[in-house]
This record gives structure tokens, sequence and C-alpha cells, in this order.
């Protein structure tokens, strides 16, 4: 039996000694607001977590979901589940690096530019992040990668040179410190607006992964995507740790097996996207390629200033994350 099962079998045992004994308990409503569109794999996860939820505490917790910044944009999720305007949601992690560095461990361009790199430095960091986000009202659940990131361009760029003066969506410190350090000019863009910015001229260029282009059919504005794994920035969704403490040990048990499953299967579906999404951004008109050795090589310089920059930013924290990341290698 898995133990979703044996706690879902708990769940209804423990339902039918109580029945008649007690008055009815009124279902807890959830809303878990999500930055991306619905169609994204993040989303659709998403979707299965809160419907596994629901289906594992026999409807104890309803939890709707919100894409696409319906609800909440997505530099404000963070913020409402601390303050228990929702009581869960997701949000990309180093999106909050501007509170703390160490948020961004994921960004840092280079470290960890696979899926199996990405994995061992997730788990050097888990402990500290989770040590954060407790003191911040917030328990994480479960985190996803994205694919590695890569540049878009409405033009050929075979050198960093070449990217000097573009207007650059930026959509954490990372991706701002990326367009100074190259001669292009940030531009603080959500995902939602992705697709607006860029048929409109507001944003020439970004790094992102395949999935974030072809969810926003950026072939229509953009013309090259140059494959350079810079790194795989992780979404993570969270629960106000109020909310979470008030759930019986039975239901946070539910939840945390519907999150390990999540976790599992969003991992897989991030694999699977990154290259169908490549074959999509192809379909839809796009030059796709892995960068020159000029542009790569310019690119490295770039990301060594910034690991030195984070490395001082982070502080012994950082140091540590690294450290315990390359003990694994």
């Amino acid at each position: 039996m898995t133990l979703t099962k044996k706690l879902m079998s708990g769940v209804a045992a423990a339902s039918v000694v109580v029945t008649g004994a007690l008055p009815a308990m009124a279902a807890e409503k959830w809303d878990m607001p999500m930055a991306y569109s619905a169609s994204n794999f993040h989303s659709e996860n998403g979707v299965e977590f809160a419907e596994c939820v629901t289906k594992g505490t026999e409807g104890d917790i309803e939890i709707t979901v919100h894409p696409g910044g319906a609800l909440f944009a997505g530099a404000d999720i963070k913020r409402a589940i601390q303050t228990g305007q929702v009581q869960i949601g997701e949000r990309l992690m180093s999106g909050h690096q501007n509170e703390n560095a160490v948020f961004g461990f994921d960004s840092v361009p280079f470290l960890a530019p696979s899926f199996e790199a990405s994995a061992k430095l997730f788990e050097a960091a888990k402990p500290k992040m989770e040590e954060l986000l407790e003191e911040q009202n917030l328990v994480m659940l479960y985190a996803v990668p994205w694919p590695p990131q890569g540049l878009y361009f409405n033009k050929e760029v075979n050198s960093v040179e070449d990217m000097a003066g573009l207007k650059f969506r930026s959509y954490n410190n990372a991706t701002s410190r990326l367009a100074e350090l190259t001669g292009m000019l940030p531009v603080t863009i959500e995902a939602a607006e992705i697709s607006q910015a860029f048929a409109t001229g507001v944003a020439e260029s970004m790094i992102s992964s395949g999935a974030t282009g072809y969810d926003r059919k950026v072939w229509e504005s953009l013309s090259h995507f140059y494959e350079v794994d810079a790194w795989l920035p992780y979404n993570y969704v969270m629960v106000n740790k109020d909310v979470w403490d008030g759930l019986s040990e039975t239901n946070q048990g539910i939840l945390s097996v519907c999150a390990g499953e999540a976790a599992e299967r969003g991992l897989e579906a991030s694999k699977a996207y990154t290259q169908f999404t490549m074959d999509g951004l192809r379909e839809g008109g796009m030059t796709v390629q892995p960068a020159g050795d000029e542009l790569m090589s310019g690119l490295r310089e770039v990301g060594a200033t910034m690991t030195t920059e984070w490395l001082e930013a982070a502080g012994e924290d950082g140091k540590a994350i690294v450290d315990a990341f390359k003990a694994m290698e």
C-alpha cells in the first residue's frame, strides 16, 4: 500500500469513529496563485498537486489554482502568503534575492548548468532555504526546476558586444546584473506580460528557458534562441506557516506526500519539456542553436564576475552552500 493510500485510509477510519459524535466541519478552501500560464508545466503540476490534496484529505482542504498571475502578480505572491491573504502559492525562488542573496543560489551563472548538478545544488541549499522561510512565516512544500536558461534575441548575436543597447527582460537580480554587465538595458517584466512586451518593443531580448518562450509564442517577435545553459532556476510552492501549523498531522502528511509526488512529476516534466519546446521554437520559425565560442567566452567572463559578487553578498551562508554542493560532485 502506498503512503498516500495509507494516509487516505487513516483519514477514512478516523471519520468513521467521529461520525455522529461531532458536527460536520466545513472544508478549508485555499486559493493558490501561480504566475505562469495555465498551459505551463509548472501550473499543470500545481493543478495535479491541488487535486491530490483535495482527494487525499477527502475534501477537508479544497485548493483552487489561479494561474497566469490572475489573483496576484508574481512579485506579490510570496507576500500574499506571508500575510495570510492566501494560504498557498508558487513563486520563482530567485525572485526574492533582493531580500536575501541566498534566494539566488540557483541563478549563479554556470555553477550548476544541468538537471543533475541543479538537483545537488538545491539539496545543498535546502536547509538554509527552509530556515529563511520559517523566519518569514512560510513552509516550503516542493520545488521544481525550469529547463536550462538560454538567450533570446530579435537578431543574430555572436558576441557579448552584439548585445549592447538591447532592452532586456529581467525577472530577478541576476538577470538585471547580466544585462548591466553586457551593456543591455534591464526592464522588469513578469512572465504574464512577456508577449505584449516583445510585441510592443518594450523588450527585445531575455534569458529564459525554452518553456517560457514556447508558452508565450515569442517567435511572433523574436528570431533567435541560443542554448547557453546558464542556470536552472527553481519555482517553489509555499504555504503560510500558521495555516500549516493549524492542520492535523494526518492532513500535513497528505500534503507532504502530494508535494513529494509533485516534485518528482515536475522534474520529469521539465526534462521532457526541454526538447519539446526547443522543437516548438524551431517550428515557430526561430533559429535555435548553441551559442558560438566567442559569445560563450564573453558570457563566462560575465558569469565569473556575477559568481564573485553573489558569494560576497551571500556571505558565509553562500559559501557553505557552494562548499556543500562541490562536496557532492
